[in-house]
């Protein structure tokens, strides 16, 4: 599994979670929702320190990443995440 985080995804989690240099921004999988190869589970973030590292990504600073224990979500992919400039929000997409 690898994490890519686009340069304007990367700003949007800056500005709207405040975060600074050293920060660090944890994805996982939550019930609800669907993603693109889940159902009935989406994505979560949360602003969080790494402990057991699955794959992370660093831009700018900033620390994005999984956990070891949320394997079962990301298996198998990688996990891009995006910024969609005309609905001002993040996408996240699975890649084969």
């Amino acid at each position: 599994m690898k994490i890519i985080v686009t340069e304007q995804a990367n700003k949007w989690f800056e500005e709207e979670l405040e975060l600074e240099k050293g920060d660090a921004v944890r994805f996982y999988g939550k019930v609800y929702g669907k993603t693109e190869v889940h159902d009935n589970y989406s994505v979560a973030m949360q602003v969080a320190e790494p402990n057991d590292v699955l794959a992370k990504a660093t831009v700018n600073g900033i620390t994005y990443f999984a956990e070891k224990w949320d394997e079962w979500f990301f298996s198998e992919y990688d996990f891009k995440i995006e910024y969609d400039e005309k609905a001002d929000e993040i996408r996240y997409r699975f890649l084969s």
